[in-house]
């Protein structure tokens, strides 16, 4: 290849021999330019200066300035010769702190943990593969050399089984979260066996690099010793000062910038104590990273001050330009060598797909979750570019190897996606194949309830509501009351069970759940033999809180889930904080739950040494009848004033669901006479409007409303409310009386029957 210096960044340029070339260059090198007239002079152009050069390059490549019919035109100008060195060193920065921030996410007390299952199908879908189609590989190797040999390309295809069986943890969350199962029963399975795998990868790398570069007995000895060294030390001397650092946080507050910052440049210098040990930079940055407490404060103040700079901006280019280096002429390529790299390629994932199904198959998982799990745990991403990229740098893949490896990250990402979405649905577990309900629980049955809680402000109010379901020794409660944290800085969701506390979360997760913990066990102390108590910690995105939330419901046969409405209002009525994650969780779980859910507006709180003013806006419907069996379970407290609105239209059709409606309202119009705590009102209302008025009317005149939610059920009394609802979540009623217009002090409990019912 003929280059002249006007074609580089070199002054001169001379070829040697066959790709060698004796250049000379600027001593210091030019980084900034003098611009296009003041460099004429002294060879500081933009073209000739290394950052002018590259934050065009980088402009190129994020952006769509060129399009790929005239890429060939600027090629030779935007990216002369050696100038992809300076991109491709720069954006490693964004890889090596990806690589840092993945560690960081990591929990490795997972390991500890992880069950049989996580082992099994870690260690067989690494070992399996290596043992199968490495022997294969090293077949293929001898007989390309003989049929389409050629100096100039290398064809090692057993380090093509190595990188295609590793898989890496960050790119197996990454799919997770994208998918929306990081924290289903598949999905935490997938993140234990993609740990243990990980760090069972990593050592053997390390390893087999030692020993494939190093010919000195002495030599491999020494550097063992010293990766030994490395990755027993750098946990020991820094997790104590990361912890440190925390001791020294106080509680609330952001980490000091000062030490985020010394991490960052720790980062580095351990990436060149690696290489000094012969391993590759990155090592230094994943060992680093996983001697970082997970989670707030330390852990998610460095993934949040990395998040941009490193995943978004460095990290993109940087697999732009791994995949750059991919050159696909086609004089490179031979049909031989092409179907034989994509034959071991796919032989390899199929063998492992295998190896992980069917250790899942013997571990009782169905066939169709054990083959999305097996999937899974063959993605490949980012990671893999990178990985791919320093075996071609290193030379121990060629160049068309090289680029069919990069094609078929794109492959296996789409098919594993495409194929995971079709195999696996956590949400088909919740379908109701029995009944969940309130209403269908007989008179001296327990009531068991999943109270959720997102900050110590909604104790008071959760337990209102469990007041008014009257516990009593004859007809018991069982509370389970499920904390709800935002995962942050951590990649691995958490489920803790306070009854059989292990050390599972870190310190500042403890402390802050002890408040709720200990509320509600006083409330249990407090009503001892009526109500029992089982709190629970979930720590997960807000974005898939949902199936933490309807798989403990599932799993403890909840009756109804009581969720605390995203708003929060002050005592003189103004709003203090609306949180867009708890209504999207709301939504959510009204849509999948497995049971009956209750929506919980709090205001003032119920009063407790006074009567309770309880009100209840029947209309008709399942959801207004699993309201009003609700409402009667609550007049057995004799100090509760019940109160039942029927809002019945001028004309209407007598169906199936009238008759129901009649029946539900039967016991309550024969017990106004018998019970002096129970009163019933017909009011007769022809549209809308009317209703409107009634509840205003009403709206201060009770401390607590229990309505159905009615949703998409469109009826005469409601007739041109809908278009001006706000929170579809309340239904119509439900979003009338938590109407800032009303000015209403009241609590309301929005009811919705169990949906799946089959």
């Amino acid at each position: 290849m003929d280059f002249s210096a006007d074609e580089t960044l070199f002054l001169s340029i001379e070829q040697n021999k066959f790709l060698s070339y004796n250049v000379c260059i600027a001593a210091p090198p030019n980084i900034v330019s003098d611009g296009l007239w003041g460099g004429q002079k002294n060879g500081r152009t933009p073209m000739k200066s290394s950052l002018p050069l590259f934050e065009l390059q980088a402009g190129l490549i994020l952006g769509p300035a060129i399009q790929v019919e005239i890429l060939e035109n600027y090629r030779e100008k935007l990216f002369p010769f050696p100038s992809q060195g300076t991109l491709a060193t720069v954006t490693s920065i964004g890889y090596a702190l990806f690589i840092f921030t993945s560690g960081v996410q990591m929990d490795l007390s997972m390991i500890t943990r992880t069950g049989h299952k996580a082992w099994t199908i870690a260690i067989t879908g690494l070992s399996v593969p290596l043992i199968v189609c490495i022997p294969i590989a090293n077949i293929f190797t001898k007989n390309i050399s003989i049929h389409v040999g050629d100096g100039d390309q290398f064809f090692d295809f057993s380090s093509v089984v190595l990188a295609e069986t590793i898989i890496s943890f960050a790119v197996v969350a990454s799919l997770l979260n994208e998918l929306k199962i990081l924290n289903s029963e598949l999905g935490r399975l997938a993140l234990s066996s993609v740990l243990v795998s990980d760090i069972l990868s990593k050592i053997i790398t390390c390893v087999t690099s030692i020993l494939k570069d190093s010919q000195d007995n002495f030599n491999i000895v020494v550097l063992l010793v010293s990766l030994f060294a490395f990755g027993i030390f750098v946990p020991l001397i820094f997790r104590p000062a990361m912890f440190w650092i925390i001791k020294h946080t106080a509680e609330g507050r952001p980490v000091n910038d000062a030490y985020v910052y010394l991490i960052i440049i720790m980062v580095f210098a351990l990436g060149w104590v690696a290489v000094q040990i012969d391993q590759d930079f990155i090592l230094g940055a994943f060992i680093l990273g996983l001697a970082v407490p997970e989670g707030p404060p330390l852990g998610s103040a460095l993934v949040k001050k990395l998040h941009f700079f490193g995943n978004c901006f460095f990290l993109p280019i940087f697999v732009t330009c791994g995949v750059m280096k991919a050159d696909y002429s086609l004089q490179y390529y031979s049909s031989e060598l092409v179907l034989l790299t994509a034959y071991i390629t796919f032989f390899t994932h199929f063998v492992k797909v295998m190896a992980c199904t069917i250790p899942a198959l013997f571990c009782k998982i169905p066939l169709q979750d054990a083959l999305a799990l097996g999937l899974i745990l063959n993605v490949k991403g980012v990671v893999e570019v990178g990985a791919y990229g320093i075996l071609y740098d290193e030379g121990t893949i060629g160049g068309p190897i090289y680029g069919i490896m990069i094609i078929s990250i794109m492959v296996i990402a789409c098919i594993v996606k495409w194929s995971t979405k079709l195999l696996y649905d956590p949400s088909r577990k919740y379908a109701g194949y029995q009944k969940r309900n309130i209403t269908s629980l007989k008179p001296d049955s327990e009531l068991r309830i999943l109270a959720c809680v997102h900050r110590t402000y909604n104790i008071s109010a959760i337990k209102d509501v469990l007041d008014l379901c009257c516990p009593t020794t004859e007809n018991p409660i069982i509370v389970e009351v499920l904390h709800l944290i935002e995962l942050v800085g951590r990649t691995s969701p958490i489920f803790i069970s306070h009854r059989i506390q292990r050390t599972i979360s870190s310190n500042c997760h403890k402390s802050y759940s002890d408040d709720i913990t200990l509320a509600f066990d006083l409330y249990e102390h407090d009503n001892i033999g009526a109500v029992s108590v089982y709190s629970y910690t979930a720590i997960s995105p807000p974005t898939l809180m949902h199936d933490d939330v309807c798989q403990l419901a599932l799993d403890k046969v909840a009756s109804i889930i009581i969720l605390p409405f995203h708003i929060r209002w002050s005592s003189d009525g103004a709003i203090e904080s609306a949180d867009k994650n708890t209504r999207t969780l709301n939504c959510k779980v009204l849509e999948i739950a497995p049971c009956s859910v209750g929506i919980l507006v709090s205001r003032s709180p119920v009063p407790s040494e006074s009567f309770i003013r309880l009100a209840m806006v029947f209309l008709g419907g399942k959801d207004d009848r699993e309201a009003l069996c609700l409402a009667k379970r609550a007049t057995r407290k004799s100090r509760v004033n019940l109160v039942v609105y029927h809002l019945v239209p001028t004309e209407y059709r007598p169906d199936v669901e009238y008759l129901l409606d009649n029946m539900a309202l039967e016991d309550i119009k024969t017990s106004q006479s018998s019970l002096g705590n129970i009163s019933y009102h017909e009011v007769m209302v022809n549209n809308g409007h009317e209703t409107s008025l009634i509840l205003r009317q009403i709206a201060n005149q009770h401390d607590f409303f229990i309505v159905g939610r009615r949703n998409e059920l469109d009826s005469p009394q409601t007739h041109g409310l809908t278009t001006w609802s706000e929170f579809s979540e309340l239904g119509v009623i439900g979003d009338l009386l938590a109407s800032s217009d009303f000015e209403s002090r009241a609590s309301v409990l929005v009811v919705q029957q169990q949906l799946r019912q089959h």
